[in-house]
């Protein structure tokens, strides 16, 4: 080839060369530790979930999956869980008290939280149950602390499980709650939930 058409190819594809290698060369800018405050993207997989709630409850994993199955459906993926436990009582109207830890994706370690309500419903007596609450939309830890009024017709129960849906502004909480815990989808009320227990259910 002769030498004044070997230096015009080799100009012609030098950009495309560079190009090409400054491309490959480009890095994911780098945005550092995740926020104190949960992202839209920053939120747990079915498959945590199924495996988390499956731990807490001691039931199989396709028990767990068959009772999340319609919350992802109706929700999505949550950005983090309440794991606690609670007693309530009712004779027509009833109360309920409870604790846990709550636990935000991408955020190290968990917050105590407590919840007490009044609810009315076709149910008496007292029990004693676990609660895995699914928390969704929470991008300000502070939101958590107010009251959470019932999503009428949310509850549900499948594979001995009860779950239903509390909503205030934008944020959804969905207890899910086994065994003698059913009792919660009988009744409408609402709870709410502070940084430190509080005895007055009003």
């Amino acid at each position: 080839m002769p030498f004044a058409k070997l230096c015009l190819g080799l100009a012609l594809a030098a950009p495309l060369v560079l190009g090409a290698c400054a491309s490959q060369g480009a890095r994911e800018p780098d945005y550092g530790q995740p926020s104190p405050y949960q992202s839209e993207i920053d939120t747990y997989s079915r498959d945590e979930i199924v495996e988390a709630t499956s731990d807490f409850f001691g039931v199989t994993a396709e028990a767990a999956a068959s009772a999340l199955e319609r919350v992802f459906s109706d929700l999505g993926r949550p950005v983090g869980y309440i794991a606690g436990e609670e007693v309530s009582g009712a004779a027509g109207v009833g109360l309920r008290y409870g604790e846990g830890y709550l636990t935000l994706k991408g955020q190290p370690g968990s917050q105590k939280v407590y919840w007490t309500g009044p609810s009315i419903g076709f149910d008496a007596g007292g029990n004693a149950s676990r609660v895995f609450t699914l928390v969704y939309n929470l991008n300000d830890v502070d939101r958590l602390y107010q009251r959470f009024p019932g999503v009428d017709g949310s509850a549900y129960f499948v594979a001995g499980m009860g779950v239903n849906y509390q909503r205030a502004d934008d944020i959804t909480l969905a207890p899910i709650r086994s065994g003698v815990g059913l009792r919660a989808g009988a009744n409408v009320g609402y709870l709410a939930y502070s940084r430190e227990r509080n005895w007055l259910p009003f």
